[in-house]
């Protein structure tokens, strides 16, 4: 009943300022309408809000999946949970074997506007995306974050039968997703307890190359910080300045990722598309960004075996049908039917 009412809360909330998951086509300078309603400790530096499907302070003995959804830089994560679990009912999941997870990565305008307690993390208003330390009340990454969750996530004795993660993110969300399969330190806590991990990555503005070579060079030449962090392997933050590039890429092609392609976000004009010299040098609109940076890895010498690429036919920059489509299901849940392998 809980789950039920807050969805209730949030539609409303969503109707009411005519607002739904076509992500980002608001600024992102202005308060977030709403506040996660679960807290989640981080390393004893601070508190990260979330929403969760099931309360996990209990055991959950009957949960086997799952599932990390990451809002985009509206940091409307109330509207990604609504998607959340528009996804999960569209699997046929009854809410009893896979756990929704989203959390919220805040502003300082958000803790502001809310009156937060001084403990809730807080990031610069697109820093979170790249792993950047937080502003309050301690440096703490926003990987440091995700870490949290996956150790949360390994407590056999909370979960006792969970067989699966995916850490599934679009647009700004995908951004973190796709950094975090590089550089994510929270999946060996579920290797130790044999859980599978999965990364999906929906329509992100822009990817993190691991050499200085781009697809539209040109763009790249005139670039002076085209190969910086978070489009490249320079200037990387501390949380991942210790590891060497080819450590990254190797941990990134060992681990299992599937692209979500929106074939329609081909929009070079997009509100919210990145159009810094540093994403342009990859590629003019997102699909085209996609495919040139899954092509590209896909040319090392061994190729990216774990990594797939499947084309979201119809769907433009919009979180919600990216999410429910059938290749988003079929990301997320292992449900069959998306036939949109390249």
């Amino acid at each position: 009943m809980r789950v039920l009412a807050r969805l209730a809360a949030i539609a409303l909330a969503l109707v009411s300022s005519h607002a739904f998951a076509a992500d980002e086509d608001a600024p992102n300078r202005k308060p977030v309408r709403a506040i996660a309603d679960a807290r989640l400790p981080v390393g004893g530096q601070g508190m990260l809000p979330l929403y969760l499907s099931s309360d996990w302070s209990l055991p959950l003995p009957a949960i086997s999946r799952a599932i990390i959804v990451l809002h985009g830089r509206l940091r409307n994560a109330d509207e990604y949970y609504m998607s959340a679990h528009t996804a999960q009912v569209a699997a046929g999941d009854d809410g009893k074997s896979a756990l929704m997870i989203v959390p919220q990565f805040l502003a300082e305008i958000d803790v502001d506007a809310h009156k937060l307690p001084a403990d809730m993390l807080r990031w610069s208003l697109e820093g979170w995306e790249g792993g950047d330390a937080a502003l309050a009340p301690n440096p703490v990454s926003s990987f440091e974050a995700l870490d949290a969750i996956l150790a949360k996530l390994s407590d056999r004795r909370i979960f006792p039968n969970l067989k699966q993660v995916v850490v599934a993110g679009h647009s700004g969300g995908a951004q973190v997703a796709q950094r975090y399969a590089i550089a994510g330190k929270g999946e060996a806590a579920l290797s130790r307890q044999h859980i599978d991990i999965r990364y999906v990555v929906a329509n992100p503005s822009s990817y993190a190359y691991f050499s200085d070579e781009r697809p539209v060079p040109k763009i790249a030449a005139s670039c002076p910080g085209f190969n910086t962090w978070k489009y490249g392997m320079d200037g990387r933050p501390p949380y991942l300045a210790n590891v060497t590039p080819a450590a990254l890429e190797q941990r990134y092609v060992d681990r299992e990722v599937i692209y979500l392609l929106g074939t329609l976000d081909t929009n070079p004009k997009h509100s919210a598309l990145d159009k810094s010299c540093m994403a342009e040098a990859q590629g003019p609109y997102r699909y085209a960004r996609g495919h040139a940076y899954a092509d590209a890895m896909a040319k090392r010498d061994r190729g990216t075996p774990n990594h797939r690429v499947w084309d979201v036919a119809g769907v433009g920059h919009d979180g919600d049908k990216m999410l429910t489509s059938k290749c988003g299901l079929a990301a997320l849940f292992d449900i069959p039917g998306c036939g949109a392998e390249r």
